[in-house]
């Protein structure tokens, strides 16, 4: 068993495929026996990220219905959640500062931090935070994260 927290760019490749997907599909497979965290706002962020995709043309209307239709089913019980909360967005301001992060990256690092703080407290192993952005994979590493990006698989 391995403990993950994707963030946006990441899990929308269980989604949609693109560089990584299988990858993160074998990550997300319940017979892998994997703990799956994300952010509470990556909810709308991937429902963003498929929404435009659909609206440039990338994928069509009912590509985009199929995709969303599964990843509100698998949001609210395929994932364990890291809640957004008044502490975790003062992390992620002080976070933004630090490494110069956009807001929800910065959102997401904070999560990722809380959650490796918590395994750690709780006796089980670091978490690795999944990401395909190279700025967050960058400020994960400084503040001394296990890091993995999808499109490198």
């Amino acid at each position: 068993m391995a403990i993950y927290l994707f963030d946006s760019s990441a899990i929308v490749k269980r989604y949609v495929p693109e560089t990584g997907s299988a990858w993160v599909q074998s990550l997300t497979d319940p017979s892998a026996g994997n703990l799956l965290y994300v952010a509470r706002i990556t909810g709308a962020e991937v429902v963003s990220a498929v929404t435009r995709r659909q609206k440039r043309g990338q994928i069509t209307a009912a590509d985009a219905a199929v995709t969303l239709a599964a990843f509100r089913r698998d949001f609210p019980l395929g994932y364990l959640t890291i809640e957004v909360t008044p502490l975790l967005v003062e992390s992620a301001m002080d976070i933004a500062e630090r490494h110069g992060l956009r807001g929800y990256d910065s959102v997401q690092l904070a999560a990722a931090l809380e959650l490796r703080d918590f395994c750690l407290a709780s006796g089980l192993p670091a978490p690795v935070l999944i990401a395909a952005d190279a700025e967050l994979n960058a400020a994960a590493t400084a503040e001394g994260l296990i890091v993995d990006n999808p499109n490198t698989h």
